[in-house]
């Protein structure tokens, strides 16, 4: 909840008004994990809420550390938690820097070539307490400094729940973030995009992947419905010369879209725009015929790039070995691992929350 839903309830429950402030720092200030953690309520008030309320902190259930440091966490949702659900969360240290990659769905609908996600299809749409809990139960959520929502999903497609945890996410009465330390991504969806750029402050990340249109269309769906020229035209329309960022993921692939020629469409395509473009390395996913870009071949794409007035720079990649690196990211293989879950068992989980 805002602070101002949190003001609206304890109202109707009859508390003061500033009980809802109150709570409001006891969560995201202080992250506590029950009602009865709220010492500054009165012992009648958090009986009160602990009849109607729950904080909503579910730990994750597994994890995964790889060689570098990057650790993927296993998250069981609400918004199919009858069913099982649940989505993947990356953690990524680097150095002073410690990035989050969180979910907004439970698979996704966009069904792009090169992504995991994409294969294991829809599952349904994340709730705001589903996105924040990825944040407010990581068990390193005291290092974070940045939130990417890069994930499971398309941002785009669950626009309301993830507007609003970006909301509280800076908000003075939330977590009180600067937007600058948040980046959403999108494949472009017709509407919703302008949207977003209208009520939010935070970065975006665009997925081009290419600059060609047929091309584009063949790697991502996507394309049919909002074309890269017309995503470019609306971005075009907002100032990213100052702290808000535009930013363009570009996966290469081998002799396919890593070429000069493709270098030369990017460059006419963003011309006019503040931007930046990450090259990334494709990692192979199963039944899907894609070739790997090498390493010369991404060096002279950012070279050729960057000395045409585009900032470039080659993502590194971290979690390859505990498949947490770009689109390697999918449930459905875990989640069957879980599937024998009792409703006591998933139960017991939500309980288990210190």
């Amino acid at each position: 909840m805002t602070a101002a839903e949190l003001k609206a309830a304890c109202q109707q429950m009859g508390m003061p008004a500033f009980t809802g402030k109150q709570i409001a720092q006891w969560l995201y200030s202080k992250h506590v994990t029950s009602i009865e953690q709220m010492t500054n309520l009165s012992k009648a008030n958090r009986q009160l809420l602990a009849d109607v309320y729950e904080v909503g902190a579910m730990p994750p259930i597994d994890c995964q550390r790889s060689q570098d440091g990057t650790v993927k966490y296993l998250f069981p949702v609400r918004c199919a938690a009858d069913a099982g659900k649940f989505v993947e969360t990356v953690f990524i240290p680097d150095g002073e820097r410690a990035t989050l990659c969180v979910s907004c769905q439970v698979g996704c609908k966009m069904n792009c070539l090169f992504c995991q996600t994409g294969k294991q299809g829809w599952e349904g749409n994340l709730s705001t307490a589903d996105i924040l809990n990825q944040i407010y139960s990581l068990p390193e959520s005291e290092q974070l400094t940045n939130v990417v929502f890069m994930g499971q999903g398309e941002p785009m497609d669950n626009l309301d729940a993830v507007l609003k945890a970006t909301q509280i996410l800076t908000a003075a009465d939330g977590y009180a973030w600067s937007p600058k330390r948040i980046t959403v991504s999108s494949v472009g969806v017709r509407g919703k995009l302008k949207h977003f750029l209208d009520e939010s402050e935070c970065h975006v990340a665009i997925s081009m992947h290419s600059p060609l249109h047929e091309q584009r269309l063949q790697l991502m769906p996507a394309e049919k419905a909002m074309p890269i020229e017309e995503t470019l035209a609306l971005l075009k329309q907002y100032d990213f010369s100052h702290q808000r960022r535009c930013s363009f993921e570009y996966i290469c692939f081998g002799h396919l879209n890593d070429s000069l020629a493709h270098g030369r469409e990017i460059v006419n395509l963003v011309k006019g725009l503040e931007c930046r473009v990450n090259l990334i390395r494709f990692h192979a996913i199963p039944d899907v015929n894609l070739p790997e870009s090498d390493d010369e071949r991404m060096e002279q794409l950012r070279d050729y790039l960057t000395s045409h007035g585009v900032f470039t720079t080659i993502r590194a990649s971290r979690g390859q070995d505990i498949f947490a690196a770009c689109g390697l990211l999918s449930t459905a293989k875990m989640a069957a691992l879980h599937q024998d879950m009792t409703e006591q068992q998933i139960s017991s989980i939500r309980k288990n929350i210190n």
